[in-house]
């Protein structure tokens, strides 16, 4: 089954919609016996870039109190180059657009410049006492609408 592609229009314009990026160093158990970075260690590294983005813009609180917590909805990984342990690896994170309630989140695995996976992933704010969604803050939509300035659906 072929998914159309989130990069667009093409991976060059696409990368340079990002605006945030952190250095992951992989480790030696995220890879496989020939060296290769494992595909699920990818969605561990989606996770680090975005909780680091959260905590970047100083929204982590707002995104994961107490009484509301933001949980993923979904994700995906289209693998496009192998990694491996020596590889420098940089994720990038940006909102792609944001909803009532979630964000949809976009990620870039790149190594020397070359794109080597993207990701991209629903996060939903959730009331934590019904476990129902519930309206993103006004700081977040701002404060993430600043930020990623354009390129931003659904502001």
């Amino acid at each position: 089954m072929k998914r159309e592609s989130f990069i667009k229009p093409d991976v060059e314009s696409w990368l340079q919609k990002f605006h945030f990026s952190i250095p992951v160093k992989v480790r030696y158990c995220e890879t496989d016996m020939l060296g290769h970075v494992n595909n699920v260690s990818y969605f561990m590294y989606f996770e680090q870039g975005r909780i680091e983005y959260f905590e970047h813009l100083g929204l982590f609180d707002s995104m994961f109190g107490s009484e509301k917590v933001a949980v993923v909805a979904d994700l995906e990984c289209q693998y496009l180059a192998q990694m491996y342990r020596s590889d420098k690896v940089q994720i990038h994170v940006r909102v792609a657009s944001i909803g009532r309630s979630s964000l949809d989140v976009e990620y870039a695995v790149v190594v020397e410049n070359q794109l080597k996976a993207a990701g991209r992933g629903a996060v939903v704010l959730i009331d934590s006492a019904s476990g129902k969604s519930t309206p993103l803050p006004d700081e977040v939509r701002t404060v993430i609408a600043g930020f990623e300035k354009e390129g931003l659906n659904g502001v």
